[in-house]
């Protein structure tokens, strides 16, 4: 069986910044991890690997910078790694990113699984995992909590649901986006460092993928962020001495002032 983990290097949450003239995230230069929820992936792709046998593959897109992410994703056991990179994808939006994504999981050939995180905390969007399944025309589920069997060309998974859990069973291949109650990550084996070392790291830009320019980066991408800005919060304070009957009756007025506003 061969598994795939998606994942993705974001900045340090206090390290956030936005590049003025073109309104996305500035990241080189900027201290950078992995997505934390990216980590759950990770471990139950190693998971089902000890489990059923087979190989799990990482693939990444960003600068040459996520090399360190991937070369983590070994140490924590898995086998292979990918990285998409060419200037050509900067700016992507969660559609180019997934488009973009999709393309290199075709090259790659036959799979079982692939597993997301359930979303990156840069955008928060939870949209590459279902848009990667869209683009593959594969079925999909996600907030699986919990991967119940895998056999027989099929999958059954826990689906977190606000009153409880669905269960589902599809047809492999398949992908799933994963939230944290699924499992708890494991700490680098000292092999699996030596091995983050030694892996060899595969490459592909947009010409090798055979993309279309109009579909990838940030002219590919239907989402533009037209402009950015902090919010201005304007407070207005009014202080009331006297007793508690009066400052309740005060309250209730401006309250009443607010609703009819």
């Amino acid at each position: 069986m061969r598994f795939i983990v998606c994942i993705k290097q974001v900045p340090n949450t206090t390290e956030i910044k936005i590049d003025p003239q073109t309104n996305t995230l500035v990241r080189e230069g900027v201290e950078s991890i992995l997505n934390p929820f990216d980590a759950y992936a990770v471990e139950e792709a190693v998971r089902l690997k000890e489990a059923h046998g087979g190989s799990v593959v990482a693939i990444s897109m960003g600068p040459n910078q996520v090399e360190s992410t991937l070369r983590e994703a070994v140490s924590l056991g898995v086998d292979e790694i990918i990285l998409l990179s060419d200037r050509k994808f900067a700016g992507a939006d969660t559609w180019a990113t997934s488009y973009t994504l999709a393309a290199a999981i075709k090259r790659l050939g036959e799979y079982t699984l692939i597993l997301t995180g359930q979303q990156a905390i840069d955008g928060d969007t939870a949209q590459v995992g279902p848009g990667i399944a869209a683009h593959l025309d594969i079925p999909q589920t996600c907030f699986v909590r919990k991967v119940e069997s895998l056999e027989k060309g099929k999958v059954r998974v826990q689906r977190l649901m606000e009153d409880g859990f669905d269960t589902v069973q599809m047809c492999t291949p398949a992908l799933i986006s994963v939230v944290k109650e699924i499992n708890t990550p494991r700490l680098p084996s000292l092999r699996g460092k030596r091995n983050a070392k030694s892996v060899e790291m595969t490459v592909w830009n947009a010409d090798e993928l055979g993309l279309d320019e109009k579909y990838i980066g940030l002219n590919g991408s239907p989402t533009q962020v037209v402009n950015i800005f902090s919010p201005k919060h304007d407070k207005q304070v009014e202080k009331f001495d006297g007793d508690s009957d009066q400052a309740v009756e005060l309250i209730i007025r401006r309250l009443d002032q607010f609703t009819k506003r």
